[in-house]
């Protein structure tokens, strides 16, 4: 499937779509590889933080049931999450402003071919 180019008004709404779920906006741009590594990057990170969660939860109920308390959930878990997450943000951003600037290129080579103007055209002849 052929590439189509960015203009303005798609550019910023892939752009909002990649601020509700890095990755998503990327690949509605036509950016398969950025759109699928920013996806899975902020995924991974988001199961890291969520197991971390699911940890912590886990140990606050054991200790409110008074069994036997479970050691506290490892910090790699939400600080690679963590880090994850801002990765993947970051990468987002990049491709973001990457959509912008095509789509202003784009629209300067439009400006540069501007389409003919109707008074220019041949006049239909005239019906009967």
């Amino acid at each position: 499937m052929p590439k189509v180019p960015l203009n303005r008004d798609q550019a910023w709404a892939c752009i909002l779509l990649n601020l509700s779920v890095p990755g998503w906006g990327s690949l509605k741009a036509g950016r398969a590889f950025a759109g699928i590594g920013e996806m899975v990057i902020v995924l991974t990170g988001l199961a890291l933080i969520g197991t971390w969660m699911f940890e912590w939860i886990s140990r606050i109920f054991q200790s409110e049931l008074d069994n036997s308390v479970a050691p506290l959930p490892s910090a790699w878990l939400w600080k690679w999450g963590v880090g994850l997450v801002g990765l993947s943000c970051v990468w987002t951003i990049i491709t973001c402003v990457g959509m912008i600037l095509e789509a202003r290129a784009n629209e300067a080579s439009l400006r540069q071919n501007p389409p003919p103007r109707l008074s220019d055209l041949p006049k239909p002849p005239k019906l009967g």
